[in-house]
């Protein structure tokens, strides 16, 4: 693997080792949740400049299913990305607090909400797009492959997505994205890791959908051109 693709790869594993986190919100304290935010701009900003190629040939060539698929799930989680540091800054009560932001405290939470979960589910079939590329690499790292090995990998991932399914009804995620729920409900006694067990399950599935949507665009897009 190539330095850029190692940069690539690091990069895109921290934003969604942040994104995790973040999303224990005062769990983890609420200056250790600004902290990562911020981080996680950072990443994201590094992650764009990476890929600036990707943005420069917007314009030219034929759009495919896929590739419009592709391009409207990276321009919603820019938006995503930005309703997250805008909000952030509003409602901020200890990294941004210096900023002389007044008021709009309950339009700043509701937009953060809605940022956020969105953002997960946005990121998540972003991510799936790309799956064949990362399990590539991991292939090469392994450097032995098998039949046996690549049914047992399907199968769990089959699991996880099931599972992933029921971690999204159990934890209200649907209703927090609709702003159903106006305030996150925690369960201060839960330890954090059955926290974060059941949002990698929810990262799953949707990694998961994208990655079969992605599989079904690009036949659908060669069976067209036929």
């Amino acid at each position: 693997m190539n330095p850029k693709m190692i940069v690539k790869t690091g990069v895109d594993i921290g934003m969604m080792v942040a994104l995790m986190f973040l999303m224990t919100y005062e769990m983890i304290g609420q200056s250790i949740h600004e902290w990562l935010g911020i981080g996680m701009f950072l990443l994201f900003v590094i992650h764009h400049v990476l890929n600036r190629r990707w943005f420069g040939g917007l314009l030219k060539g034929k759009y495919t299913p896929f590739r419009i698929w592709q391009t409207m799930l990276v321009v919603s989680v820019l938006l995503s990305m930005i309703g997250s540091m805008v909000s952030g800054a509003i409602i901020s009560r200890s990294v941004l607090s210096f900023l002389p932001i007044h008021g709009g405290s309950s339009f700043g939470r509701k937009l953060h909400m809605l940022s956020a979960y969105w953002g997960v589910v946005l990121m998540s079939l972003h991510l799936g797009l790309h799956w064949n590329m990362m399990l590539g690499v991991a292939g090469k790292a392994v450097k032995r492959t098998s039949k046996v090995r690549t049914c047992i990998l399907r199968i769990a991932a089959v699991v996880a997505a099931v599972y992933g399914m029921y971690a999204f009804v159990k934890r209200d995620i649907g209703n927090y994205m609709l702003l159903k729920v106006h305030f996150v409900f925690f369960d201060y006694d839960e330890p954090l890791f059955f926290f974060l067990l059941d949002y990698i399950a929810v990262m799953g599935m949707f990694i998961f959908v994208g990655h079969y949507m992605a599989g079904f665009l690009r036949w659908y897009g060669r069976k067209k051109k036929a």
